[in-house]
C-alpha cells in the first residue's frame, strides 16, 4: 500500500487515477483545484507532505496557459522537493510526444494554431520538470480521450504520438496508477494507447494479459488533436 495524493482529482483524468489507486488499496488524498494551489509551493509541500507519489492532472481554468503551466510546475517542483522529494507522475499532452518522423506535433506546420498556447504551456511544464532532479515520469494519451468509448481494462505504452489513437480514461488511469506504483521512475513521457482486438480478447478471457507495458510504434496519420 502506497499513500498518493492526485492534485486536479476533480477532472475525469484525476477521478479516474482516485478510483483506481482506492481500488488497489492504496491511502489516496484527492485534492480539487480549490483544496491545493498548484502554483504555491507551501500548499504543495503541505499536501504533498507524507506522500510517496503525487499524480498531477491539472489544467488552467481561464488563466494564460503559459503562464499556468509555469507558475503551476515552479509550484510543484519547490513544493515536492520541500516535502521530501515525492515522486510525480504528470499528466501531459500528446502534442509533445515524438510523430513517426520525429517531430513533435506541436512542431508541424498543420499545428492548429488555437491549440499550439497550450501545449507550449506543457511543454514549458515537463521542461521545468525534466530539469529538477525529482524522481518523475509524464503519461498522455498516445492522441486523445474516447470518452464515450467502453474501457478494455488494458493498455499499452509507446514513445511515439499517434494523433488519431483514442484511450478511454479508465484505461489511462490504469497507467497512471501503475506508473505510481514503480519505485523507480523512468524520467521519460510514455503514450498510452488501447489494447489490439487480440490483446483486448485476452484481457476478456482472464488470461493474466491486463495492463501490458511493452511499447509499440504507433504512426500519426493526422496532425490535429
Amino acid at each position: 500500500m502506497m499513500r498518493i495524493v492526485i492534485f486536479g482529482a476533480g477532472g475525469r483524468t484525476g477521478s479516474t487515477a482516485v478510483a483506481e489507486a482506492n481500488a488497489r488499496g492504496h491511502r489516496v488524498t484527492s485534492l480539487r483545484s480549490a483544496d491545493a494551489d498548484i502554483t504555491a509551493p507551501e500548499a504543495v509541500a503541505r499536501a504533498a507532505s507524507g506522500h510517496d507519489v503525487a499524480i498531477v492532472a491539472v489544467a488552467p481554468a481561464e488563466a494564460d496557459p503559459r503562464g499556468f503551466f509555469q507558475a503551476a510546475a515552479n509550484g510543484l517542483v519547490t513544493g515536492l522537493q520541500n516535502a521530501g522529494g515525492t515522486r510525480l507522475v504528470w499528466v501531459s499532452i500528446a502534442s509533445l510526444l515524438p510523430g513517426a518522423s520525429g517531430v513533435p506535433a506541436v512542431d508541424t506546420d498543420g499545428f492548429p494554431a488555437e491549440y499550439r498556447p497550450f501545449s507550449l504551456g506543457h511543454r514549458i511544464a515537463l521542461e521545468t520538470i525534466k530539469a529538477s532532479g525529482l524522481q518523475w515520469t509524464a503519461v498522455s494519451p498516445a492522441g486523445d480521450f474516447a470518452p464515450d468509448t467502453p474501457p478494455t481494462g488494458g493498455y499499452a505504452l509507446t514513445g511515439v504520438g499517434d494523433l488519431t489513437s483514442r484511450i478511454t480514461h479508465a484505461d489511462h488511469g490504469l497507467a497512471l496508477v501503475d506508473m505510481a506504483e514503480r519505485s523507480g521512475m523512468p524520467g521519460e513521457h510514455f503514450g498510452v494507447v488501447p489494447l489490439s482486438p487480440d490483446e483486448e480478447a485476452s484481457v476478456a478471457m482472464g488470461d493474466g494479459q491486463r495492463r501490458p507495458t511493452a511499447t509499440r510504434p504507433c504512426r500519426p496519420r493526422a496532425a490535429v488533436v
